[in-house]
């Protein structure tokens, strides 16, 4: 693709990103088909290609909008299409530069703006995990409406005490110690069975940067990823073997903190090491010990495989297979390239299309009539959730209930 960039905005790093992402699209459009707004909707503007030339038009001097911000905002950005693509298109990349442009071009009203602050805010702050936890308290007197947007909560179960040669860093993060905090305890405790504990500097850090990322704050993602890099880098000196996530959407953004502070001069090495080091949890049980489940246990289910897992971290079928060495075989899900709408926060600020496309995973994910459903992904587990007429869990809980 060819581009028209002034000398003013090559000379700043992310123009010339840019225009390096542009120039290798070629428009052949099998990005299209993989979309699940374009899906939906039928735009061309509302799909990956036609939301590239809005990018590249707006950097190139062309008029900006609120209708471009528009069918920006409607990506959910799943990178379905930097799977499909023939060109290795970073699509995700040039969507972030393209979104931080075209907000500076032209700036939402004040009370969106106020608004999107206070979201990023709450989730990433010390107050949400209790606010959330008392509406867990008070699910069951709450209306229906709400109580759908609470998960009922599991009690963690103890946390492994003893110490072990091998550790690694498991990040508590933000909305999933909150909203899941079995999540984590289930962690620790498969770790601890394939002979691996828990660092307790994985505390020292937070937030992974990703919420601030999606909604207009990108220094403030940058300064998320310095400090959980000032964090945990120590623990790596020291011999912590991987920093494990648990969540597959914070993976991706841990993954990305070598490409994010790759111009900043005091972390971009730092970041490039840190990135290097992260492992999904998958990749880490999957690498261990081999473990057995009870005959009890769960065995009808399905796997849903959050587009943060699949797309964003390539780590397509890793739970399936994983699922499969334990002796389960996973019931088929029919397009399981597509997303399910929950994207982060997009499940807030896109309600329509976000339940849209629920409902279409839902129908995919039920179509053989599991028991369970398994994911990755804190915020795919809560949307699935609300609607699900089966228990959506994260696959960690299955396998730590389940085993031997």
């Amino acid at each position: 693709m060819q581009t028209r960039f002034t000398e003013a905005l090559r000379a700043v790093p992310s123009g010339r990103e840019a225009e390096a992402i542009l120039r290798s699209c070629v428009h052949c459009g099998f990005c299209t088909a993989t979309c699940p707004t374009y899906l939906l909707l039928g735009d061309e503007l509302d799909g990956p290609r036609g939301r590239i030339y809005l990018i590249k038009q707006a950097l190139e001097g062309e008029p900006v909008s609120a209708r471009t911000r528009l069918h920006l905002d409607r990506c959910l950005t799943c990178r379905a299409c930097e799977t499909a693509c023939p060109s290795g298109v970073r699509y995700g990349r040039l969507l972030d530069i393209g979104r931080e442009f075209v907000e500076a071009k032209a700036p939402r009203a004040p009370a969106s703006r106020l608004g999107r602050a206070l979201l990023r805010g709450f989730l990433t702050g010390t107050w949400f995990a209790p606010v959330y936890q008392l509406g867990q308290a008070l699910r069951a007197w709450l209306p229906g409406s709400m109580q759908r947007l609470v998960m009922a909560r599991r009690a963690p179960r103890a946390r492994p005490v003893r110490q072990l040669a091998r550790r690694v860093v498991l990040p508590e993060g933000c909305v999933q110690r909150g909203m899941a905090p079995s999540i984590g305890a289930a962690s620790a405790r498969v770790l601890d069975r394939i002979g691996l504990c828990i660092d307790p500097r994985s505390r020292a850090g937070g937030c992974c940067g990703a919420i601030r990322q999606h909604l207009g704050d990108p220094e403030g993602a940058l300064q998320a990823a310095r400090r959980n890099i000032d964090a945990w880098e120590p623990a790596l000196a020291d011999g912590a073997e991987a920093v494990v996530s648990n969540a597959s959407g914070c993976g991706v953004m841990l993954k990305q903190y070598g490409e994010l502070l790759a111009g900043d001069p005091a972390y971009a090495e730092r970041a490039r090491r840190m990135s290097a080091a992260v492992r999904d949890l998958s990749e880490v049980v999957a690498a261990g010990p081999s473990l057995a489940l009870r005959p009890d246990a769960v065995r009808r289910l399905v796997v849903h495989a959050p587009c943060t897992l699949q797309h964003g971290q390539r780590l397509a079928g890793r739970v399936e297979a994983l699922v499969r060495s334990l002796g389960v075989e996973p019931l088929p899900a029919p397009d399981g390239h597509l997303c399910c709408g929950s994207a982060g926060t997009y499940s807030l600020l896109q309600g329509t299309l976000s339940k849209q496309l629920r409902a279409r995973k839902l129908v995919a994910l039920r179509s053989a009539d599991p028991e369970l459903i398994l994911s990755s992904n804190i915020g795919c587990i809560a949307h699935l959730g609300a609607a699900a007429p089966v228990p959506v869990r994260h696959w960690i809980e299955w396998l730590d209930d389940s085993l031997a």
